[in-house]
C-alpha cells in the first residue's frame, strides 16, 4: 500500500518505518526542514532502540522517504496517518492546533479518494472534527478513521512489530477491512485487531493510559503505607501480582510516573470529563498522588540532612523518565534536582541517553559526567531516579569508598535493603522498611 505519515516524532517515525519494513511504500512528512535533513542523514532527534537501523534499511530499499512537501504526500498516498503532536494546554486539555491545521491542508490538496487516519492521541470527537475540516475544503470523497498508538517509549519498535492489540475506529466497515489488511503482517501469531466505533477508539487510548497510571499511583500509596507499618512493598507486590485478576505488571512503586503520555493523557481525560460536567475522581486522585510522591521523596532527602542542603553534593543516577529513552518530559528527576538546587545543594548527573536533553533544561547549574561512578565522587548522597540496567548492580564497595557519605535515596526501589545495611549504607526507598546502616 501507499502510506503517508504526517509528523516525525516518535510515533510518526516508528509507524512509518515499521509499515515500510512490511513492504509498503511510505512517505513521512514534517514541516521542520532541519529535522528531515538530519533523519535522511541518519541522525535522529529521539533515542529509540532499533529505530535508526530500521529507517536506514528501508531508505536503502526505497520503501521509505522523507519530505517537507505535504502535497507530495497527499498525491502519492492512499492512506494518510496524522501523527503530529498534541501537547497539553495550561488547563490540561490537548492542544489540537497541529492536527486540525493538517486536516485543513489535506482537504485543500485532495484530488482523489483517501483514507485519513488520526494516529495522534486525541480527545473523543477529534476525528469527527478532522472529517468536518477536510470536508469544508474539498468536494472529493474520503473516509476518516481513528487508530490510536499503544507504543511504550524505549520499546516502541518492538511494540509496533508485535502489538498486544491494534485498535481501529471506523464508521465505514470497508475502511476497517483496509486497515486490518495493512496490519496483517504484524498479526502472524493471531489476529489482535479490535475494530470499534471512532469515539470508542479515541476513549480507549486515554482510558488505557489512565488505568496504567492509576496502578502506579495505587502502588505508591501502598508503599507509603508499608513504610508506616513496617511491611515490605516488594513482598506485597509479589503477593498481589500472583492474583490473575490483578497481574504483575505496573505494580512497581517509586518516585512517580512521567514522560509524554501518562501525565498528559490523565490530565486530558480529566479535562474532557469536566467540560461535560463530570468529575473523574479516581483519575484526579491518580494525578494528585503522583504529584505528591515526588514531593515526598524530596522531603525525605531534606529531612535526613536536617533541612539544610547548602554546600552538600548529590550524585544523581538517571534523568529520563524511564530507561531506554532520552525523554525527560515530566521526568521526576527534573523536579527532584530543581528542589535540591533551590535548597543550595550541588548536583552531578549521569544518564546513558538523556544528558543533552537535560542540558537544555538545567543548563550549567549541574555537573554532567560520563561515568555513573564519577557522579558519586565526594557525594554526600546518591539519588537514583531512573532504573537503567547499568544502575541495578553497581559495585557498592567502590561507591562507598568514593562518597563522602554512604547514603542512597532510591526512587526506583532497585536494591536490597539488607544487603546495603551490611555494606554500611543508609538506604531509603519506598515501602522497603527503610534502614540505616
Amino acid at each position: 500500500m501507499d502510506i503517508g505519515v504526517i509528523g516525525t516524532g516518535c510515533v510518526g517515525l516508528v509507524t512509518g518505518s515499521c509499515f515500510a519494513e512490511s513492504g509498503n511504500s511510505v512517505i513521512c512528512m514534517d514541516v521542520d526542514t532541519e529535522k528531515i535533513e538530519l533523519i535522511k542523514g541518519g541522525v535522529l532527534h529521539i533515542y529509540e532502540p532499533g529505530l535508526r537501523e530500521l529507517i536506514e534499511r528501508n531508505i536503502r530499499e526505497n520503501r521509505l522517504s522523507f519530505t517537507t512537501d505535504l502535497e507530495h504526500v497527499v498525491r502519492n498516498s492512499h492512506i494518510i496517518f496524522i501523527a503530529v503532536s498534541t501537547p497539553p494546554r495550561e488547563d490540561g486539555s490537548a492542544d489540537l492546533g497541529a492536527v486540525l491545521d493538517v486536516a485543513r491542508s489535506i482537504g485543500k490538496l485532495l484530488y482523489d479518494y483517501k483514507i485519513i487516519v488520526t494516529k495522534s492521541t486525541v480527545p473523543v470527537g477529534t476525528t469527527e472534527k478532522v472529517r468536518e475540516l477536510v470536508g469544508q475544503n474539498t468536494q472529493v470523497e474520503f473516509d476518516v478513521a481513528s487508530n490510536p498508538e499503544f507504543l511504550k517509549e524505549g520499546a516502541a519498535v518492538e511494540d509496533f512489530m508485535k502489538p498486544d492489540r491494534v485498535v481501529i475506529g471506523v464508521d465505514n466497515p470497508s475502511v476497517g477491512e483496509v486497515l486490518k489488511e495493512l496490519y496483517q503482517p504484524f498479526m502472524r501469531s493471531g489476529d489482535r485487531t479490535i475494530v470499534v466505533s471512532i469515539r470508542s477508539s479515541e476513549i480507549a487510548k486515554y482510558a488505557s493510559n489512565a488505568m496504567l497510571a492509576t496502578r502506579i499511583s495505587f502502588m505508591n500509596e501502598m508503599a507509603n503505607l508499608c513504610d508506616l507499618v513496617g511491611a515490605d512493598v516488594a513482598e506485597v507486590r509479589v503477593a498481589m501480582g500472583a492474583d490473575s485478576r490483578i497481574g504483575r505488571h505496573y505494580l512497581f512503586p517509586g518516585v512517580g510516573y512521567g514522560g509524554s503520555c501518562f501525565p498528559k493523557d490523565v490530565k486530558a481525560i480529566i479535562q474532557t470529563a469536566r467540560e461535560l460536567g463530570y468529575e473523574l475522581k479516581v483519575c484526579s486522585a491518580t494525578e494528585e498522588v503522583n504529584r505528591m510522591q515526588r514531593e515526598r521523596f524530596f522531603e525525605g532527602i531534606l529531612d535526613f540532612f536536617g533541612g539544610d542542603l547548602k554546600g552538600r553534593r548529590f550524585g544523581v543516577w538517571g534523568l529520563s523518565f524511564k530507561p531506554r529513552t532520552d525523554d525527560i518530559r515530566e521526568a521526576p528527576s527534573l523536579f527532584v534536582i530543581e528542589r535540591i538546587l533551590s535548597h543550595g545543594g550541588r548536583v552531578a548527573v549521569h544518564d546513558p541517553a538523556a544528558i543533552e536533553n537535560a542540558r537544555l533544561c538545567l543548563g550549567d547549574r549541574v555537573e554532567y559526567v560520563e561515568s555513573s561512578y564519577d557522579a558519586c565522587g565526594g557525594a554526600d548522597a546518591l539519588v537514583v531516579l531512573t532504573e537503567w540496567n547499568e544502575y541495578r548492580q553497581p559495585d557498592f564497595d567502590r561507591l562507598k569508598s568514593s562518597m563522602s557519605g554512604a547514603v542512597i535515596f532510591d526512587g526506583r526501589n532497585l536494591y536490597d535493603p539488607r544487603k546495603l545495611a551490611e555494606k554500611g549504607f543508609k538506604y531509603f526507598a519506598f515501602g522497603r522498611s527503610n534502614t540505616e546502616g
